[in-house]
């Protein structure tokens, strides 16, 4: 949120050091009252070996189809590119943790898992509502000149956290709070101030490998260094494509995202229940069957997910996840859903429908239904699943 340019005197220097105090604990206090979870300073620059391990990460490939991370590097990785003006940065954090242990529901084959992040609204809606808030306080009432981000936009954002104090990058790449555990929001407001930056956290993992041990598709190359190509939150958000056969299984029931790493944290047991209603789970989303979800239409998929991150997507790729999670129930009951969907229009439903049936009925049920459907049949992602299996 760029502000107007005026007169006003720019800040070159961090004002003494009692006025400087006076001025980081008026920000602290507005941050707070706007329902924010947790606040620090940090200058607006990023770490030498923080860009080198981003770049490394690009150069590599592990970002996989998310390309948009390559086209907005140099930015990235330095806040003044980004913004020349920019002198300090105050990181925002907000509590989203769960009431119960995420993960099991990985046990009830029936049901999907969705990420907790995401059974409810979408996260940023509401995280820019209260930076543009915060933001516009620090105009009118600081002369602050400002700019908003939350995590659609080319920050490093994790890296300013920890440099802000909120909590350090672990294991699994994600930041953790002593106070809050792995269950924190970020976003920034940019500014021109030059505020005092806070004691950078330190690192607390230690030995532990739990995060690492934990991932069902072996996506970690190292501690601190994901290959999201094989990450299931990767896989079942980001990815476009049809997702390679050797994830299929450990995806469970996994459609939308993966808490694993997160859950089996050991410093979530500091980690508090969230207090903000937006972030309380629907109903209909902490524990939905998977027949419903399967048996939604574009139309339906638009009403049920309206104002949920979820909704970006598509209902296609989601019913994609939806069909790989029916072909690990090892329920055949849920078969006759699975046939269905081998005439739907998109041929990313049609490939996991392919999948699913072989997984789910005989082997003399799928040759009839190979039989009716493969010689129809022209998409060639389609015809390998057919030939596959």
């Amino acid at each position: 949120m760029p502000t107007s340019s005026d007169n006003r005197p720019k800040a070159t220097s961090p004002p003494p050091d009692g006025a400087g105090s006076r001025l980081r604990e008026r920000i602290r206090a507005q941050a707070l009252s706007l329902g924010f979870d947790a606040v620090g300073f940090a200058r607006a620059e990023v770490a030498a070996q923080a860009r080198q391990e981003f770049l490394s990460f690009l150069a590599e490939g592990c970002h996989g189809d998310m390309d948009w991370l390559a086209r907005n590097a140099e930015r990235r990785a330095d806040p003044q590119t980004l913004w020349p003006e920019a002198r300090s940065v105050v990181v925002l954090g907000q509590n989203y943790g769960p009431a119960a242990d995420p993960l099991a529901l990985l046990e009830r084959r029936d049901r999907a898992s969705v990420s907790v992040y995401a059974r409810n609204a979408d996260y940023h809606d509401l995280m820019k509502r209260r930076l543009k808030a915060l933001a516009r306080w620090m105009h009118q009432d600081l002369a602050a000149e400002v700019k908003i981000f939350v995590d659609t936009a080319p920050v490093m954002e994790k890296h300013l956290a920890q440099a802000a104090g909120l909590g350090w990058q672990g294991k699994h790449s994600n930041l953790v709070s002593l106070d809050l555990g792995s269950w924190l929001f970020l976003g920034e407001v940019f500014t021109d101030l030059a505020l005092e930056p806070d004691q950078a956290e330190s690192d607390h993992c230690g030995s532990c490998r739990r995060c690492l041990e934990i991932c069902p598709t072996d996506a970690f190359i190292g501690p601190y260094k994901l290959d999201a190509r094989r990450c299931i939150s990767y896989l079942t958000i980001e990815h476009k494509g049809h997702i390679p056969r050797e994830f299929r299984a450990a995806m469970g029931n996994r459609i939308y995202g993966c808490d694993d790493c997160l859950a089996v944290c050991p410093w979530n047991k500091f980690a508090q229940r969230t207090a903000e209603p937006a972030f309380l789970p629907r109903a209909e989303l902490t524990a939905p069957r998977l027949k419903d979800l399967a048996e939604l239409d574009e139309e339906a998929f638009r009403r049920v997910f309206a104002g949920s991150p979820i909704k970006r997507t598509g209902r296609d790729r989601f019913v994609r996840n939806v069909l790989i999670a029916l072909g690990n129930s090892g329920n055949a009951a849920l078969a006759p859903t699975a046939e269905r969907l081998l005439d739907d229009p998109s041929p990313l439903v049609r490939a996991m429908a392919v999948w699913a049936l072989a997984r789910l009925v005989t082997s003399d049920d799928f040759q009839r239904l190979r039989q009716q459907h493969e010689a129809e049949e022209e998409d060639p992602q389609v015809l390998a699943e057919w030939q596959w299996a």
